[in-house]
């Protein structure tokens, strides 16, 4: 998972995995991608790992 830069003090203690400044190692088997354009030209494309 690509690190959150910048991120040196969260306000709060959440469940989820903020990964402050160091990229970690993860096995991704499903990514979404949202794009919005003017005009409501809008896609969302979800990829998922071919066996």
């Amino acid at each position: 998972a690509p690190a959150t830069i910048n991120l040196d003090n969260p306000s709060v203690q959440t469940a989820i995995d903020l990964v402050p400044k160091v990229p970690k190692k993860k096995k991704i088997d499903v990514a979404l991608s949202n794009s919005f354009g003017f005009g409501g030209t809008n896609a969302s494309l979800v990829f998922r790992r071919h066996a």
